[in-house]
């Protein structure tokens, strides 16, 4: 690769923070952090991306890169606060491909290292695919990573948002990266950010990822963020500035909108759901996998939330960015939600402390009487904190951007239990 990133392999500087945090024998200790090698560098620029604005936010480097000390540090200190016979590590950016292979073939030698007994490590890698070229993928495919693809429905919607630094289109080069995935038998993830353009087509949108992207298995993803999101951290709004539910204010493209204009409305995303739901349902049951759905089903028949959304505590998925600081989650990279530094304090004392034991708890202990009082509270449980910047029709606050159209889609769901329970009978 012509401008592969050079790594020099140095050995860990620092000696590791000792691991604090009693582990009881008997008992499974687990959590995943998503990993930002390149800190907020992308070769992309997306109008809707989250995370861009983090390199100022967070003053990163204007080459933000993970050191090959911290790696090590990091891959260290994961394995060793974890137990169970199975590590996964997910790769995210920024652009994680910008790191280049040496980087990764590093990540594998370390992650053998380090492993347990008897252990089994995973590896997940999310990219924009731009930089797949044929050696990515006979290492991806040697070393048994999943891949997430970023892709966002045909042409005219991805193109609308993905473009790169000179503001040229990039679906073409997605899709030569699904093609080469699927030379290579790598499997791999659609990930679809469902904003406010493509969401009025969902038709179109879940049939081209179906038919023409083939991936095994379909994430969508709502595209909102609070217009204050460059600035002001999740849960640290004036709740004065806060919007009532059903007024102008939480919909994108009005002047006192406090969404941005790209996000999706919260209707919209019930109506995006339910249109998929059906198709998928009469078509597409039991050979498509959408993740929203199988979570659907699973939360229905009593088998608990797979997404950390709709669980009823969250703090079990962390970030942690090139420099070794550690966050409670990926999106809460914000300055109040540091956690604290690897090379001073040991992840999984950080992870397992009493900070980010009352991040976990917050969602269900914050939530509005509206929430508690709702038939769809089991499927939903507040959702995201990070969203929660509505009031209640009571003026409460805390409650969900989304509320409107998840019960859109709950609704649509539910309707379909008897259907599904007797299909899953046949099984």
């Amino acid at each position: 690769m012509g401008n592969r990133y050079k790594m020099r392999i140095i050995p860990t500087q620092d000696p590791t923070p000792p691991l604090k945090t009693m582990q009881i024998q008997g008992q499974t200790y687990r959590y995943h952090v998503m990993i930002k090698p390149s800190g907020a560098q992308c070769n992309l620029d997306c109008s809707y991306c989250f995370y861009l604005h983090k390199q100022d936010l967070l003053h990163q480097p204007k080459t933000p890169r993970m050191q090959a000390s911290m790696l090590e540090l990091h891959i260290k200190q994961y394995i060793e606060a974890q137990t169970g016979d199975e590590i996964i590590f997910s790769w995210q950016g920024g652009e994680p491909t910008l790191m280049g292979l040496e980087f990764f073939e590093r990540v594998v030698e370390l992650q053998q290292k380090y492993k347990k007994p008897n252990q089994r490590i995973e590896n997940d890698l999310q990219t924009n695919g731009i930089l797949l070229d044929e050696e990515w993928c006979a290492f991806l495919k040697r070393h048994h990573f999943f891949i997430g693809l970023s892709i966002d429905g045909p042409a005219e919607f991805h193109d609308k948002h993905r473009y790169n630094k000179g503001g040229k289109p990039t679906h073409a080069k997605v899709m030569q990266a699904a093609a080469l995935l699927h030379h290579y038998q790598i499997p791999f993830n659609a990930l679809c950010v469902v904003n406010r353009d493509n969401a009025k087509r969902p038709i179109d949108v879940y049939r081209f990822l179906r038919d023409h992207v083939r991936p095994r298995m379909i994430q969508f993803i709502p595209g909102m963020e609070s217009a204050q999101f460059q600035q002001t951290a999740p849960g640290q709004w004036n709740p004065d500035d806060l919007p009532m539910l059903g007024s102008s204010a939480t919909q994108p493209g009005t002047p006192d909108s406090v969404v941005t204009d790209w996000s999706i409305a919260a209707d919209d995303w019930g109506y995006f759901l339910s249109r998929v739901w059906g198709e998928w349902l009469n078509k597409d049951y039991g050979k498509v996998f959408v993740d929203q759905f199988e979570n659907m089903v699973s939360m229905m028949f009593g088998y608990g939330s797979q997404k950390c959304v709709s669980g009823q505590i969250c703090g079990k998925a962390l970030a942690i960015e090139h420099n070794g600081d550690l966050f409670s989650c990926d999106h809460f990279v914000y300055p109040e939600y540091k956690l604290g530094n690897i090379q001073e304090t040991h992840q999984g004392d950080l992870v397992f402390s009493e900070r980010q034991k009352q991040f976990a708890y917050a969602k269900s202990n914050t939530l509005p009487e509206y929430c508690r009082k709702c038939a769809y509270l089991q499927y939903c449980w507040g959702n995201c904190p990070k969203d929660r910047f509505l009031k209640t029709p009571d003026g409460e606050v805390g409650l969900h951007y989304l509320c409107s159209g998840l019960k859109q889609f709950f609704h649509t769901a539910t309707t379909s239990k008897h259907d599904i329970a007797k299909r899953l009978q046949r099984h």
